[in-house]
């Protein structure tokens, strides 16, 4: 098992047994695109974290993947546990990345983050190669729980679709769902979620602490339809052929 980081309700990590049911929400998305996307070329992850995904996107075959984070300590853990990925310590909003660099460019649960989220978007088109893809995730406004003091702004659907058609053209507007076995959990036992946020996972209920330690990606569904009813959101798109907001250089 990997060295874990410290958990600071900015992100989330494997190997944290009372975590996992967020980790294995968040891996879902990673492992959604490494069977539908081609992880070839020079691949970013932006706002890398923990280094879990930027090395599930090595693993499927990128040429190369660097991993981007503001946060020094992040980044020398991802270079101690994932030493080939590659670690950049960098503001999202202005990389230092040449123009069309990446082919492919990640970027799960970060723009939530994020103050200038515009700016994201346009520097993702900026260093994204003509024909490359990029691929972002966030939480539902709607269905997510509200409270997050790390998150300067959460997006709808029609919000976060908004963000991204000044310069994208988007390929797959996907929503993320609990998978039967969580859904039959939660039949029974109500939400899951709420159940882990009403109190410390000391006092949670056997079932309960079953559930979170059992919870795999495959108990979640990342389907197109029903975005409004959706844990997590997923875009993937590409730049327009104009090429909006790229500078000429």
């Amino acid at each position: 098992m990997s060295e874990t980081l410290a958990l600071t309700g900015e992100r989330t990590a494997p190997g944290i047994w009372h975590e996992n049911y967020w980790f294995a929400r968040h891996d879902a998305a990673y492992r959604w695109i490494t069977a539908n996307l081609p992880a070839t070329g020079r691949v970013l992850d932006a706002g890398c974290g923990e280094g879990y995904g930027a090395e599930l996107l090595r693993l499927a075959g990128a040429d190369s993947v660097t991993g981007l984070d503001y946060e020094g300590t992040t980044l020398r853990h991802v270079h101690r546990v994932y030493p080939q990925v590659k670690v950049v310590r960098g503001n999202l909003v202005q990389t230092g990345f040449a123009d069309a660099t990446f082919g492919l460019i990640t970027s799960l649960q970060t723009i939530e983050h994020l103050w200038e989220q515009p700016r994201f978007v346009a520097e993702c088109v900026r260093i994204l190669a003509p024909g490359g893809t990029l691929v972002l995730s966030t939480p539902n406004r709607l269905t997510f729980p509200s409270g997050n003091w790390y998150h300067t702004r959460e997006l709808t659907a029609a919000e976060f679709t908004e963000l991204l058609e000044p310069h994208f053209e988007l390929t797959h507007a996907l929503g993320l769902h609990h998978g039967p076995r969580l859904a039959a959990w939660e039949a029974t036992y109500g939400s899951c979620v709420d159940a882990q946020l009403a109190t410390g996972y000391d006092a949670w209920d056997p079932n309960l602490t079953e559930l979170v330690r059992s919870t795999r990606y495959d108990d979640f569904e990342i389907r197109p339809g029903s975005l409004d009813e959706s844990l997590d959101l997923l875009l993937v798109a590409r730049p327009r052929a104009t090429r909006a907001g790229r500078s000429a250089r």
